[in-house]
């Protein structure tokens, strides 16, 4: 199993498994629960959730399935940025925690920034730290420049890692957010690495490859994202064939003239990009 270390030593898969849309409708939890837990036995042990996917139904569905397996479960959760202020941190991440129905999350983050002063928030994560509710915060969608004014705040260096958009047809932070994060030892967590609406998948230089090797264009997108060794990427899948196929990613090793095809399609960055979002 290929893995990622986080900056304090600690090893997590370089491969795990989203939740965003999951929790939205409760006919639906079943399968999703099911989702997961197979991801679980298949080595995709990191879940990343967040409190505003399905407005704390996400939370909900990954605190179901991981009930008879907590200590197997890397936990991921994101705060909200007017939740992050000091008097309001501590009640949302209690809040989280009754969800998913633990009593510590492995990994906190800050949402997006928002108005809350990066000092306070470094502050009250470094509290909930101190008092066991986590075991480690980071932050997501944040630029260099965001990073770089972190790095000022005291015990900001204490970021685990940075959550932000990447795939083929997304790759800006190449130019300068990624070659920052690596040269501090903060991995960099890739959402949405299969891009939305399935039009990635459909590209034909991704088939192209995918068709060299024998297998599916989500896992030729997937073993890109991970071929940086601090990338860490999270797909939601909810079909049991979809978590099979993205586990199967984690084998699958790209050539030369793969990385040239896909170059050639989708090509890095030569200048600075505003950060996307989604």
């Amino acid at each position: 199993m290929r893995t990622v270390r986080l900056p304090d030593g600690v090893a997590v898969p370089a491969l795990g498994q989203g939740t965003w849309r999951m929790g939205e409708d409760r006919r639906q939890r079943a399968r999703e629960v099911a989702a997961l837990r197979l991801g679980l036995q298949l080595g995709l042990t990191l879940i990343d959730t967040a409190e505003m996917y399905g407005e704390g139904g996400a939370e909900e569905v990954v605190g179901e399935a991981i009930r008879d397996c907590r200590a197997q479960a890397f936990v991921v959760s994101k705060v909200y940025p007017h939740n992050a202020g000091k008097s309001e941190l501590r009640r949302a991440c209690e809040r989280s925690l009754a969800r998913l129905g633990i009593d510590r999350l492995d990994l906190y983050l800050l949402h997006w920034r928002g108005g809350v002063a990066l000092a306070e928030v470094v502050e009250g994560f470094e509290a909930l730290r101190e008092v066991g509710l986590i075991a480690r915060w980071g932050v997501s969608n944040f630029d260099v420049d965001d990073m770089a004014e972190l790095w000022q705040v005291a015990h900001g260096w204490a970021c685990s890692t940075n959550q932000v958009l990447y795939n083929p047809a997304e790759r800006g932070i190449e130019f300068d957010l990624l070659p920052w994060c690596s040269a501090r030892g903060v991995p960099v967590m890739a959402y949405s690495p299969l891009g939305q609406g399935g039009k990635l998948l459909r590209d034909q230089a991704l088939r192209a490859v995918a068709q060299r090797h024998g297998v599916s264009p989500a896992q030729v997108a997937l073993a890109w994202a991970i071929r940086h060794p601090s990338v860490i990427a999270i797909p939601k899948a909810v079909e049991p064939d979809h978590v099979r196929e993205n586990a199967a990613a984690l084998s699958l090793v790209l050539t030369e003239e793969d990385y040239a095809t896909l170059d050639r399609a989708f090509p890095p960055p030569t200048r600075k990009r505003p950060l996307s979002v989604i």
